[in-house]
């Protein structure tokens, strides 16, 4: 029964069922909605155990080197929204590059569109962010875009076309990274951010190692 309620959860294969459930299955909170995930309504406080009636007893079978792994990989592809076959492709580019792949992954990570928009306090959750631009609500450079997945560099500039329709981010911190023009009511990629710089709680080391069996 169980099987079938998460197939129904699937649309596209992309999961549609409940988004607390996803932050109880990997033990922390994910913030997939925005400011009710920092409320005392929190659902991940008052049953942090994984979803199932065995979930405390799976999650202590997944210790393994694999299954830690694998937790963190599931973790990001959450927290970013991001499917298995483009999330692979990130992990491949990275590891091509001549940097360290774990940073590099991170920056293309937080490089993407939506991200950035979610950083930026111009939606309260990444979903929500790629909807808004979606819709067309946001110019890079002067330019309307629809593509959430659009990675920026360092010196492009996001801004709202339409103030009235977002519905913003109150509380947040703007990583050092970014830059914000409050006159002109855009926000600049100042620099190419680290893994000092990167706010998710992944090892995105285990996720390299993880692709690399």
């Amino acid at each position: 029964m169980s099987s079938q309620k998460e197939k129904e959860n699937v649309t596209m294969a992309r999961y549609t069922g409940p988004k607390c459930k996803l932050c109880r299955r990997e033990g922390m909170k994910l913030f997939l909605k925005g400011s009710k995930c920092e409320g005392e309504k929190c659902i991940l406080d008052k049953r942090p155990q994984a979803p199932g009636q065995h979930g405390n007893v799976r999650r202590r079978s997944s210790a393994t080197e694999y299954g830690k792994q694998l937790r963190e990989k599931q973790k990001a592809k959450r927290v970013y929204g991001i499917m298995e076959k483009q999330f692979r492709n990130y992990v491949k580019k990275a590891q091509k590059s001549r940097g360290v792949s774990g940073e590099v992954l991170t920056q293309i990570l937080e490089s993407r569109l939506d991200n950035l928009v979610y950083r930026s306090g111009f939606a309260v959750s990444r979903a929500q962010a790629r909807e808004s631009i979606r819709n067309g609500l946001f110019t890079v450079n002067g330019k309307k875009v629809r593509t959430p997945s659009q990675i920026l560099k360092v010196g492009d500039e996001i801004k709202p076309t339409n103030f009235e329709k977002l519905h913003l981010r109150e509380g947040f911190v703007l990583p050092e990274w970014l830059k914000a023009n409050v006159k002109e009511k855009y926000v600049k990629v100042e620099k190419i951010p680290t893994m000092e710089d990167f706010q998710d709680r992944i090892n995105v080391q285990s996720i390299i190692e993880f692709y690399s069996r």
